[in-house]
């Protein structure tokens, strides 16, 4: 087994400026494939990629594994024709955002809006379901849902009660369709939804689930975006979440679940354990127990 240390030696042995540029032309790379997916569903799979490749990595190279790394020298062809092809939508979003110049990139205001914003959504999908008015409401999170905002119309209106429910009202020409809230607006309205394929209300023997409940976890399998909806027939409230629907809730219910999911946008990707260790070894000295 080779000396990690000589390995290190050896190699700053043979950096030259040429290497250094090298070295930070494959950073930019990098940095500029991270930026284009923050906020999108590929963000994910890079996360899974990239744990997967250092463990593989650390594998092949700390312990004699011949049939480990025969199978993935074989593999890798194969992976490399694979992962244009499962991220082929990302790539497409992400040149058309390259296209914009920039445009839409922004993540928006912070969490000062929250407590507005579930305020709203609570006494509008209360004041829906005692009025037997079916509602959709899409709440974004991490990922951007610009796709879906298109398909819609565009309003960028404060967010209130009654602006939800005059849209909502039957028969007016914004009634058909999500409304989907970013940072606190309506952002859009009327907007189509990926109705959900998974079979997950396929076996209930409820029929009042309907169209708006699939679209509620279509978007939610898509995304982590939070869909609140209020049946047209029995005035139920439910929210869907990572392809999984709560239903029956009153207002105080809705509100606490809202609270639980809806979080502002920029959280850190880092595991909590890690956070911890970063800030216990940056924690000046006068912090720490007994200092």
């Amino acid at each position: 087994m080779t000396d990690p240390l000589a390995e290190i030696a050896f190699f700053l042995q043979r950096l030259d400026w040429l290497s250094v540029v090298d070295l930070a032309l494959v950073s930019l790379f990098f940095f500029l494939v991270i930026n284009i997916a923050k906020g999108t569903q590929a963000v994910f799979l890079l996360r899974g990629m990239t744990f997967l490749i250092v463990v593989i990595a650390l594998l092949s190279t700390l312990l004699p594994l011949p049939a480990f790394s025969w199978l993935l020298r074989t593999a890798l062809p194969a992976l490399l024709v694979a992962v244009p092809v499962i991220f082929a939508p990302e790539i497409r979003r992400a040149l058309e955002r390259l296209g914009r110049a920039g445009q839409g990139m922004s993540l928006g205001a912070g969490p000062s809006h929250i407590d507005s914003t579930i305020e709203a959504m609570t006494v509008a999908s209360q004041r829906l379901s005692e009025r037997r008015c079916g509602a959709l409401v899409v709440i974004e999170r991490e990922i951007r849902l610009d796709e879906y905002v298109e398909t819609g119309v565009l309003l960028d209106a404060r967010l209130s009660p009654e602006l939800l429910l005059q849209i909502f009202h039957v028969n007016t020409p914004l009634h058909d369709g999500a409304v989907l809230v970013r940072d606190g607006r309506v952002a859009a309205a009327t907007c189509v939804m990926p109705l959900s394929a998974s079979g997950t209300l396929s076996p209930s023997p409820e029929r009042q689930m309907g169209l708006r409940h699939r679209a509620a976890l279509g978007i939610s399998e898509v995304s982590d975006a939070v869909a609140i909806v209020v049946s047209e027939e029995t005035g139920n409230i439910s929210v869907a979440h990572n392809g999984r629907m709560i239903r029956r809730l009153d207002q105080n219910r809705l509100r606490n679940i809202l609270f639980a999911f809806y979080r502002p946008h920029g959280g850190s990707p880092w595991p909590a354990w890690l956070e911890s260790l970063v800030e216990r070894v940056t924690r000046p000295r006068s912090e720490t127990p007994g200092g």
